[in-house]
């Protein structure tokens, strides 16, 4: 297995299954302990920077967000040396400010998904862990999307709060009242557990959100795929683009001291 170090890991989510301007050098199936990842991993050239890049809903677009197995996609891009990972998201907006075509890096999470496998430690273990979760982005790491989105002149929101849901229906309008009360500027289905799998095994974790469509309930009207495809159609480019200009910056990052 080659070693790829240095890479920057990018797990694509709907609407970015695949990554344009990637100079593709390869793929890789691979096998974890926690079984097999979504999607093979393309290895490649973005912008010059060493990447890895993952489907989490495979390809074609297949697997829920509840069956996904994040646990092996973290793992997998771990094994072959990635550090640093970027997770694109299609979520819905919640804050007035967040609406359809808005690229979001958000700096918190509320994770309200259930029965997912969603930790490393367990099982038969030498010890009980415990991480320090208390913020789930990686400061360095939005940092270098914001300001590639600002030299690049991508509109995008520099905040907000990702409300993890478990899916795969959309949520009432009754839910995104309660979310809003609780502070969540954003819903989605795939943010957890794959951050906090990240920061288990010592990883820079960074969210890369592209607003699809109004939450439940903010809007005059049903929430449909024709709107949802749409947005991603708009905004997409604007995320392709943060992507592209952020690899030099996220690979001279420092690798941060392995979880123990």
């Amino acid at each position: 297995m080659s070693d790829l170090s240095g890479a920057i890991g990018i797990i694509g989510g709907t609407g970015l299954t695949t990554l344009s301007g990637l100079k593709i050098a390869g793929t890789r199936a691979l096998e974890t302990l926690w079984g097999e990842p979504s999607s093979e991993l393309v290895e490649g050239h973005l912008d010059g920077q060493s990447v890895v890049f993952l489907s989490r809903h495979g390809n074609p677009h297949r697997i829920p967000p509840h069956e996904v197995n994040y646990r092996a996609n973290i793992q997998a891009l771990y094994d072959v040396g990635v550090r640093t990972v970027v997770g694109v998201n299609a979520v819905g907006g919640i804050h007035p400010e967040m609406g359809p075509a808005r690229v979001v890096v958000p700096d918190q999470i509320i994770d309200y998904t259930w029965g997912r496998a969603s930790t490393f430690f367990e099982g038969a273990l030498e010890r009980v862990t415990h991480i320090d979760f208390t913020w789930p982005y990686d400061q360095a790491a939005r940092d270098v999307l914001m300001q590639a989105a600002t030299a690049h002149d991508v509109p995008f929101s520099g905040f907000g709060v990702y409300g993890a849901t478990q899916g795969p229906r959309l949520e009432t309008a009754a839910e995104i009242r309660r979310m809003e009360r609780d502070g969540c500027d954003l819903v989605g289905m795939t943010g957890m557990p794959e951050a906090a799998l990240a920061a288990e095994l010592g990883m820079r974790y960074v969210c890369l959100g592209l607003v699809v469509n109004w939450a439940a309930g903010k809007s005059d009207h049903v929430i449909t795929m024709e709107e949802i495809e749409a947005a991603i159609d708009q905004g997409m480019s604007g995320v392709r683009r943060i992507l592209e200009v952020s690899m030099a910056g996220l690979g001279a990052l420092r690798v941060l001291p392995q979880s123990s």
